[in-house]
């Protein structure tokens, strides 16, 4: 195989692309809620929970598009920190509902103005090269 198909796949591959500048992004997201205790997947999922109701599993899975396993693993952390409780469905024993705990939303609480001033860092660096934050947005729903 010609070495020049290495630089077409390197240089048109959207898959790659996205890859990429989503772990630019979360490296972000990390570093800035690193004070807090936090990574840019464990915010999500903090927010995720942010509802007047428990949530059920599949929802927040959907929300932030992992599967139950990933799910299951990645709130272990956070109900280990009691940021998260996991409760019996009252309607089907065999399912359970998660919920933020009364630390868990003082956390959130702290963390929304890191992830504000870093997403509006964000939308002006996007705006700088003549894009559109919107148009970006819109761009990674029709992948998703």
């Amino acid at each position: 195989m010609p070495f020049a198909i290495t630089h077409k796949v390197r240089d048109t591959c959207i898959c790659l692309h996205v890859r990429r500048a989503a772990r630019a992004v979360a490296r972000r997201f990390d570093e800035a809620l690193r004070p807090l205790g936090l990574t840019n997947g464990q915010f999500s999922m903090l927010t995720s929970l942010n509802r007047p109701d428990a949530a059920r599993m599949w929802e927040v899975a959907e929300v932030l598009a992992m599967d139950r396993t990933t799910l299951t693993a990645a709130l272990k952390p956070l109900e280990g920190r009691g940021l998260v409780k996991v409760l019996v469905d009252r309607a089907d024993k065999r399912r359970r509902r998660l919920a933020l705990t009364a630390a868990g939303r003082e956390l959130l609480r702290r963390a929304l103005p890191v992830w504000r001033r870093e997403h509006a860092a964000l939308e002006r660096l996007v705006e700088k090269f003549n894009s559109s934050p919107d148009r970006l947005r819109a761009d990674l729903r029709v992948l998703s």
